[in-house]
C-alpha cells in the first residue's frame, strides 16, 4: 500500500531508513522502503547505505550516473511497488514518533497529495550555516494553517502523493535545481486535491552560506527559464509577482543600480550572526531583474 522513497546523493540515510521501518512496522501497513543513491562520490556514505539492504522490506540502488533529483525521483516511482507513495529528502528526519501512522491515517480521505510540512532544530547552527537555518524556520517552516491557504505551494522533502499522479506531474528529466515550482505548478493544473498537515520532519542538512545563496540564484535562474518556455505562469513565485509591481512603476533600472551598490554590504550581512531575510530578498529579486534585463 504505501512506498516509501527517497532519494539520496553523498548522504548516510540508514538512520532515516531504520526509524521509518520501524514506524511502519508498528502502523501494519504494507509497505516498501527503496532509497536510490545518484552515483554518490562519497564511499563512507555509500558503505553505510548498503547496510539497508539487510532490513526487512527495505532496499538500496545505486544509479550507475548521476541523473539529478527529479529523474532520480521518477526511477523510484516507477520502481514502487504501492498506489502511494512517500517521498521523503535524505536529509531529514520525521519529527514525531507516530509520523508513519499519522500518514497511513490519511490514505483514504479522498486527497491525492498530503504535506506533512518541515521544521528545523531550535538549537543555532554554526555562523557559516545560519542564513539556511533562518531562512528556513522563516519561510519553510509553517504550521498545516498556514499551509493550507495556499495548498500548491509544496515542498516536496516530505510529501504523500497518489503514484499516478506523480507520474503525471513529474513527467520531466529536466536536471536543474529549483524544480519544485514547477512540480506544484503541474500538481494544480491537474486540479489535485492537496491537504497540508501537521506531520513534520526535521531538515538536517544545511548547507553553508555560500553554497545556498548558490543553490537560490540558480533556482530562480529556474524559474526564469520556466517562465521564458511558458511552463509557467509569471506569477508563480513571490519573487515575479513583486518584479511585476516594481516594473510597473519604471524603476527596475535604478532598482538593479542600487542593488548593485549594495551587493557587497548585502553579502556581508548574509554570511553574519545576524542575516536578514529581507536583504536576501532583495539580493534575489535584483539578480531576477537582472535576467529580465538581460533577456
Amino acid at each position: 500500500m504505501l512506498s516509501i522513497l527517497i532519494p539520496t546523493y553523498n548522504y548516510n540515510t540508514l538512520l532515516l531508513v531504520k526509524t521509518l521501518q520501524r514506524q511502519a512496522i508498528k502502523s501494519k501497513v504494507c509497505f516498501e522502503i527503496v532509497v536510490l543513491d545518484d552515483a554518490s562520490s562519497d564511499r563512507q556514505s555509500s558503505t553505510e547505505n548498503k547496510k539497508i539492504n539487510t532490513l526487512e522490506h527495505c532496499t538500496y540502488i545505486e544509479s550507475e550516473k548521476n541523473l539529478g533529483r527529479t529523474a532520480t525521483r521518477n526511477i523510484l516511482a516507477h520502481k514502487a511497488k504501492f498506489n502511494w507513495l512517500l517521498f521523503l529528502d535524505a536529509d531529514v528526519i520525521p519529527l514525531n514518533h507516530d509520523y508513519i501512522e499519522t500518514y497511513v491515517k490519511e490514505l483514504n480521505n479522498k486527497h491525492d497529495v498530503i504535506s506533512g510540512g518541515i521544521v528545523y532544530e531550535t538549537q543555532r547552527p554554526t555562523q557559516n550555516q545560519l542564513l539556511r537555518w533562518v531562512y528556513g524556520k522563516t519561510r519553510e517552516s509553517k504550521s498545516a494553517k498556514a499551509r493550507n491557504k495556499k495548498p500548491y505551494n509544496i515542498i516536496s522533502a516530505n510529501l504523500l502523493i497518489a503514484k499516478e499522479l506523480f507520474l503525471r506531474a513529474n513527467n520531466f528529466e529536466t536536471n536543474h535545481y529549483g524544480l519544485d515550482i514547477y512540480f506544484s505548478y503541474k500538481i494544480r493544473e491537474l486540479k489535485a486535491k492537496v491537504l497540508h498537515i501537521e506531520n513534520p520532519t526535521i531538515h538536517l542538512g544545511l548547507e553553508s552560506t555560500s553554497i545556498f545563496i548558490e543553490k537560490s540564484l540558480r533556482a530562480i535562474q529556474t524559474t526564469y527559464t520556466l517562465e521564458k518556455d511558458n511552463k509557467i505562469d509569471i506569477s508563480s513565485r513571490a519573487l515575479q509577482i513583486k518584479y511585476k509591481q516594481l516594473n510597473s512603476t519604471g524603476a527596475t533600472k535604478l532598482f538593479i543600480f542600487m542593488c548593485n551598490g549594495f551587493e557587497s554590504i548585502f553579502l556581508k550581512n548574509l554570511k553574519s550572526r545576524h542575516p536578514s531575510i529581507f536583504l536576501f530578498d532583495l539580493y534575489k529579486l535584483c539578480f531576477y531583474c537582472k535576467l529580465k534585463k538581460n533577456a
